[in-house]
C-alpha cells in the first residue's frame, strides 16, 4: 500500500504544476505575421507568448467587432479554477498520506480520479462556451463585416482542439505543459489504484 500512496502524493503533487505552466495555448500565424502570435491560458489569467502578442491581437480583434481577451478579474473562471486545482490537489495528498499510514482505502484514490476527471471535462466544455462566445459576439459596428456566400456574419471562435482557417490566419489550439502533467498526474494516481487493490489481495 505504500507505493500506492507515493504514487498518489506524486500524481497529486502534479496538478499544482497548472500554478506555474500554461493550461492551453493558441497561435495564431498569417503571412503579416512570419512569427505566429499567441496566447497562454492559465488556470488564473491569459498570457501573451511574445511580449506584445496579447495587444496584437487585440488590435485585429479591433476591425472585426471581437471582444478584447479578458482580464483575470473579468472571468470568474480565473477566479474559481485555482481554488478547485488547490483544494484537489490537497485532497489527493492527504488521501495518499490517509492510505501511506492504511487509513484509506484504494478506491478512494479512483474516487478521486473520476471527480478529477468530470472536473475536467467541465472546465474543457465552459472553455469551448467561452471560445465560441468569444468568436460569435461581435459588435455590430465593427470597422470591418465579412459575411460567407450567403450573407450571413463570420464567426471567429478558434478551435478547442487542433487547427480552423479564419480569414487568412491559420489558427492552432493545443493542450500545454500543465495539461500534460496534469495527465500524467491522473494517470500515476489510476496506477496508484491499480497497485493499491494488488496490494490489498495480497
Amino acid at each position: 500500500m505504500k507505493k500506492s500512496s507515493i504514487l498518489m502524493i506524486v500524481g497529486s503533487c502534479l496538478l499544482l504544476s497548472l500554478f506555474y505552466f500554461p493550461l492551453w495555448n493558441i497561435e495564431l500565424g498569417a503571412p503579416q505575421y512570419p512569427i505566429p502570435l499567441g496566447m497562454n491560458i492559465y488556470i488564473d489569467g491569459i498570457k501573451g507568448v511574445g511580449e506584445f502578442d496579447l495587444q496584437n491581437i487585440d488590435g485585429l480583434n479591433h476591425y472585426i467587432g471581437m471582444k478584447t481577451i479578458p482580464k483575470p478579474d473579468q472571468m470568474w473562471e480565473f477566479t474559481v479554477f485555482p481554488i478547485v486545482i488547490a483544494s484537489m490537489a490537497i485532497l489527493g495528498i492527504a488521501l495518499g498520506i490517509g492510505g501511506y499510514f492504511k487509513k484509506v482505502k484504494p478506491t478512494y484514490f479512483l474516487g478521486w480520479l473520476l471527480v478529477m476527471g468530470i472536473l475536467g471535462i467541465a472546465g474543457m466544455y465552459d472553455f469551448n462556451l467561452w471560445l465560441i462566445d468569444y468568436g460569435s459576439d461581435l459588435d455590430p459596428h465593427a470597422i470591418m463585416k465579412m459575411v460567407d456566400a450567403h450573407g450571413n456574419p463570420l464567426t471567429y471562435e478558434p478551435p478547442l482542439f487542433g487547427h480552423r482557417k479564419i480569414l487568412n490566419f491559420d489558427a492552432y489550439s493545443y493542450p500545454h505543459l500543465g495539461a500534460y502533467l496534469m495527465a500524467l498526474g491522473m494517470v500515476l494516481v489510476f496506477i496508484a489504484y491499480l497497485v493499491g487493490m494488488k496490494s490489498k489481495k495480497k
